[in-house]
Parts: structure tokens; sequence; C-alpha cells
């Protein structure tokens, strides 16, 4: 670590206006700027404390061209890094190639700083201000109470040990390889789980393949034996149209409510947190031990939906396959719990709890007082739904509990991967562990 120098944050900004700045002052940017479309904001919703999230494109709102070029000292891009200075002090972005958006304007809460190339590897960087040494720093050097402040000043001044270029960019580069492979996972999965959801909609919904057969069609993108498990006709229900021989029912009579699951007061058993509800995805990644009180229970298999506004809005939904075999979990009051019973699959009540008539019920049934309102269990009792033959059932079943495994299989690849990056972190950006073992752990990795 001997060619390894001491430098500070304001040594190492591009020599450039603005390179290290704040948001625009006060209210000059507020929510009567916003609109649907334009140059992006940046708030502190949209940057994280998680080292493998370096940017959050959800909830982003956006300001008019003409607006946006009020503000050129709060304009970043590729390569610049957004700290938050007021609120979770500690967070950290970073714009890299890959973003949807070549250009953004921070927030008057935010921070920014645009390196200078000759000196530092911008992504090194990021994984500096990730690190949890820096982040522990920032976070003692934090004023208020209420409302935890971090200004420029002090982000001028810290300090730290900066290697020769060429080791940061090979640090960076052994890093970002490990978050990279995160991310294709999680495009995997999104691209998996849209294409059972296509599928669910096109098989029982919009019932596609039954009107080619009636058409006689070939289904698209259907083998002879599987098509020949449909139908090739409609008849009436009062649903309208459905295909001949499938029935109409009450929800509650294809899939459970709240079905009965045993567990002794005291126990510990994995506990999923409201937080941790997934709104776009099937799976939910952290849960933790907790000693049952009271709270929705649920086994593998079943599907949680949140009733409550706004997580019910929100799409707050998952599929359980978490626990052990036998395993009783638990967690909210403010879950319903179904179980779709023989001879429908267990995600096919998964599926189903994504479709948005099924999601529009739940929302137009909602009762309570404003901001507290929740959908009964009860509600479902009167949702129609079709249900189709044991051989279709179980085709599909077979379809997306594969797909189901696969996303298993990615999501726990990915957690690893999340563990040997926060290990190799502190190691690297210490000196601790040299870029020549890292890259042999790595490897290992595939």
């Amino acid at each position: 670590m001997n060619s390894w120098t001491l430098v500070t944050v304001e040594t190492i900004k591009a020599q450039t206006t603005a390179a290290l700045s704040t948001g625009p002052f006060g209210s000059s940017i507020s929510s009567r700027h916003f609109q649907k479309t334009g140059v992006p904001v940046i708030r502190g919703s949209n940057l994280s404390e998680d080292v493998g999230v370096r940017l959050i494109h959800d909830d982003l709102v956006f300001l008019s061209e003409e607006k946006a070029r009020e503000f050129s000292r709060s304009r970043v891009g590729v390569g610049d890094l957004i700290f938050t200075c007021w609120g979770t002090v500690g967070q950290v972005g970073y714009i890299s190639g890959h973003d949807p958006y070549g250009t953004y304007i921070i927030s008057n809460k935010q921070m920014k700083l645009t390196p200078d190339p000759s000196k530092t590897d911008s992504l090194f960087l990021y994984y500096l201000f990730s690190s949890p040494d820096i982040r522990r720093r920032i976070q003692r050097q934090g004023i208020g109470s209420s409302v935890p402040g971090f200004n420029l000043g002090q982000l001028r001044t810290i300090e730290f040990l900066l290697p020769p270029f060429p080791e940061q960019r090979a640090i960076a580069h052994i890093l970002g390889t490990l978050d990279d492979k995160i991310e294709l996972n999680q495009r995997m999965n999104a691209t998996l789980e849209a294409m059972a959801r296509a599928l669910f909609q096109s098989w029982f919904v919009d019932f596609d393949p039954v009107r080619a057969r009636a058409e006689r069609r070939q289904p698209e993108g259907m083998d002879a034996a599987t098509a020949a498990l449909f139908p090739d006709e409609f008849e009436e229900t009062e649903l309208g149209e459905v295909p001949r021989g499938w029935s109409v029912r009450a929800l509650p009579e294809a899939i459970a409510v709240n079905p009965p699951r045993r567990l002794q007061s005291g126990a510990v058993s994995p506990y999923l947190e409201m937080a941790n509800m997934p709104t776009s995805s099937a799976r939910a990644l952290d849960w933790a031990p907790r000693e049952f009180t009271s709270g929705m229970r649920f086994t593998n298999g079943d599907v949680l939906v949140a009733r409550i506004t706004p997580c019910l809005e929100n799409g707050k939904t998952a599929f359980v396959d978490f626990l052990a075999d036998n395993q009783v979990g638990w967690g909210s009051t403010e879950y319903i719990v179904f179980r779709a019973k023989p001879p429908l699959p267990p995600t096919y009540a998964y599926f189903l709890a994504r479709t948005e008539g099924f999601r529009m019920h739940a929302i137009q049934n909602m009762t309570g007082t404003s901001g507290r309102q929740r959908v009964p269990a009860e509600a479902f009792n009167s949702y129609l739904m079709v249900s189709p033959s044991p051989e279709v059932a179980e085709r599909f079943g077979n379809l997306a509990e594969s797909t189901m495994r696969t996303l298993k299989r990615h999501d726990e690849e990915s957690k690893t991967l999340a563990a040997l990056r926060d290990a190799l972190l502190p190691k690297l950006l210490s000196g601790e562990m040299r870029v020549g073992e890292a890259e042999w752990v790595v490897e290992g990795t595939g």
C-alpha cells in the first residue's frame, strides 16, 4: 500500500464548474413543477443504502427541459456520484452508462460529485463511499437529530486512501462483475415472470388457445399435445363466454382464503415484514426469525396479498417458497393468505392475484376511513373466476412451477454473490486483500 495516496474529496473532484455542489435551493423545485416526462429528478427515494443498488428508477418525477435548464449546477450525468445531505445520510448513488436517462437533476436534499477522470475511477469511488467504513464516518458526522444532515463542507474534507489508477479500475471491475451477475439474474427473472404472467393471461383470461381452436387454428407457440387439452368452443355463463366444460366458481370454492395454519405462541419462525413484500415480482427476498405473537400464518405454496392501503394498490403480493418443509411462517395481520385447491396448482393463485381483474375487485371492495382502508377477506366471496379442466391446470402448473424454481435458483445465486461482494469490498478498499487474490475468488463463482 506504499503507493496509495491520502486524498480528500476536494482534491479529486473534476476541474469543472459545479463539480461538487448541492441541489437547487429551498423550494426552487417542488411538486408543482413535476410532470410525467422530461428530465428526471433524483430524490432521496431514488437512492439506497444497499451497495448493489446504484440508482432506483421507481417513482421518478420529471421537470420540463426548460425548467431543468435553470439548474445547470445541479445536473448529473454518467460517472457522477450523488449523496444525501438531509434524511438518510450515508446513501450514495451512481450514474452508469446503462441507466435509461443520460442526464438527471438532483433535488434540494442531495449533493453531487463529478470526479476528475484523470485521477479516479468513478465506479471505484462509488464502492468506496458504499463501504461500511465511509458510511459510518458520514453518519457519525451527521448534524441534527430528527432529520440528520450532512453538508457539502463535510463532504469536501472526507479523507481516504486512493490506490493507483490501474488498481482502482481493477477493484471496481472485480466488484462490478459481481453486481453485473446479480443484475443479469434480476433481468432474467423479470423476463421469466413476465412470460409466465402473459401465459396465464392468455390461457385463463383471454382464452386465446380456445379461440384459436374454435377458428380451426393451431394456438400460437403451443405444441399439438398441449393444444388438444383445450376445448374448441365456448358456452355462455354469468361471466359471459367461457371455454366449454370449464366452470365458473366463487373464488373460495377453488382457492382457500386464510386457510388455518398452526403456530405455537412464542415459537421462533420466519417472519416476513410488509416492507419486504415484493411489489412487482413473485418472491420475497428478506425475512428473519421472530417469536410468534399474532399475525397471519402461511406455508410454502401459499400466496400473500397485502390488504391495506397503499400496499394493496402498490401490488405487494408474494408466492411463499422460502420456508423449510412443513415449516409455518408468519407476518402482518394485514395479509390475506390464499391457497389454490386441487386440481389447481399452487402457482395458479399467485398469477391470478397479479391480474388486473383481481386487483381491481380488491381495491373496489376496500372499506374503512381514508388512509386506513383495507379489503376484508369476505370480499372475495363475490369474486367469480373461471376454473379450467384438471388437465389444463396440471399443464400450467408444470410450466409455472418450473419458472418459480428458476426464479428461486437465480435469487439464491444472487444472494451468494452479494455476500461475496460485501465481504471483498472492505478488504479490497483497505488493501487487506490484493486484486490478484480477489480475482481468483471471483473466478471461482463461475
